[in-house]
């Protein structure tokens, strides 16, 4: 017995009509999903050229290239199916900071200098604050402001990384102390982005009674995970890896990685939380170096996949309206970052030049992360649709510019005198 295609279709329809309710009303999801992805890649492709032959950081064009094609942007949409970005973007959340975690180990966690730890915790917490403060004065309701000062509180930890090996300060003095803050920022933001997502889910009720609980659930998640995963994660790791079979090791990661982001957002956490804490086990494995290797390619995918479809995803019809409170917030936490980071640098002993690039550094760039925190907000539904298209022009601006304020800063270089010269040569030769 033969069936033709519009009874095969109708009975599909009548059995699974949630698979095709797709924008279009009766267009078939699949090929609108592969229109979507044909329609993302070529744009992209064409933007990432642009911004390579303009020497410009990638994620400029990732986001350039989702407003193109995003539902809010005239005339029309190149993309058919909202439904698709979301999923990319949640996608793109979970890769990206699996594999940031997996540059994370715990040994390199405990080797972070006290003084990154004092200088990071001082200039994001001061810089969280004051951004919190002058939000709520530019008239940006709570949640809006906590989430803006989150954002903003971090530095882009790709783009810096960047920046630094193309002006050859890599292996500068300044360089060591801002990886080091970079490092306790990420981790920070993280944290803090998955508290804030589940005191709102819980309603956000402000009693010592609901605070303590949020803080439990994170506090017992990260400790457990960490704990415990770490006696036997690596293990079941370094198991894939001895077989040489890399395509038995990926799966392995990547369900380690999806199934803590699913146990994180089970207990009302951010999925970013799992995923970061994956890599961090990945990490602590005898195969990390392996598994970093393997999973880079599909990290720059989805990596891509996130920032288009952030793109795509902010109305940029309100970015004319917020263009000056997002200038304002800029200068801000710019101004923040900066002072603190180079008064308790120059205050702890460090040169004026090494204090100097350390915080023209730390307070340049805005990147990933400030976006995955306006995403996390936006799921939540905590912020209003004003946020993301802030924080998309927020990244686009800093992306752009911190490279020439970096830059500069490579070729300062502040005399001292000569008394604070040998006194400071005396106390390193003391030191080592």
């Amino acid at each position: 017995m033969s069936y033709s295609a519009a009874a095969i279709k109708q009975a599909g329809e009548s059995l699974f009509p949630q698979f095709f309710t797709a924008a279009g009303g009766g267009s078939e999801p699949i090929d609108l999903v592969v229109q979507d992805i044909a329609v993302i890649m070529v744009v992209a492709a064409i933007m990432l050229a642009i911004t390579f032959k303009l020497k410009q950081p990638m994620v400029i064009g990732y986001i350039a290239a989702g407003m193109i094609i995003g539902p809010y942007t005239p005339p029309f949409s190149l993309v058919r199916s909202p439904e698709t970005l979301n999923l990319f973007a949640e996608l793109g959340i979970i890769m990206l900071l699996f594999v940031t975690g997996t540059e994370f180990p715990i040994a390199k966690l405990r080797s972070v200098g006290r003084i990154s730890i004092v200088t990071a915790l001082a200039e994001s917490i001061g810089t969280l604050l004051i951004v919190f403060f002058i939000a709520q004065n530019l008239g940006f309701s709570f949640y809006d402001s906590v989430f803006l000062a989150l954002a903003l509180s971090i530095t882009s930890t790709v783009v810096t990384i960047r920046i630094l090996e193309d002006v050859g300060l890599i292996r500068d003095k300044s360089s060591t102390l801002i990886l080091g803050m970079l490092i306790v920022e990420d981790i920070v933001a993280i944290s803090v982005l998955g508290v804030m997502q589940s005191f709102v889910t819980a309603g956000g009720n402000l009693s010592i009674a609901n605070i303590a609980i949020t803080l439990g659930i994170v506090g017992g998640f990260i400790g457990g995970v960490t704990i415990i995963g770490s006696k036997f994660v690596p293990r079941v790791i370094d198991r894939a890896g001895r077989t040489n079979d890399y395509a038995l090791l990926l799966i392995t990661i990547l369900g380690l990685a999806f199934g803590l982001s699913f146990l994180a957002n089970g207990l009302g956490m951010s999925v970013v939380i799992g995923a970061f804490l994956a890599g961090v086990l990945v990490a602590e494995s005898k195969s990390a170096a392996v598994a970093r290797i393997i999973t880079i390619p599909l990290r720059d995918m989805f990596a891509a996949l996130f920032f288009i479809s952030i793109g795509a995803l902010m109305d940029v019809s309100l970015i004319p309206t917020y263009i000056v409170s997002a200038i304002i917030l800029i200068l801000t936490s710019f101004a923040s970052k900066f002072l603190i980071v180079t008064g308790i640098l120059v205050r702890g002993g460090y040169d004026n030049t090494t204090a100097l690039r350390s915080g023209l550094g730390i307070a340049a760039t805005k990147g990933e992360l400030s976006l995955v925190i306006g995403k996390g907000g936006q799921d939540v539904g905590a912020i209003s649709s004003s946020v993301l298209p802030m924080l998309g022009v927020v990244t686009i601006v800093t992306s752009f510019i911190g490279p020439f304020i970096i830059r500069v800063g490579s070729r300062f270089k502040l005399s001292e005198p000569t008394e604070e010269v040998d006194s400071k040569k005396e106390k390193e030769k003391e030191e080592s």
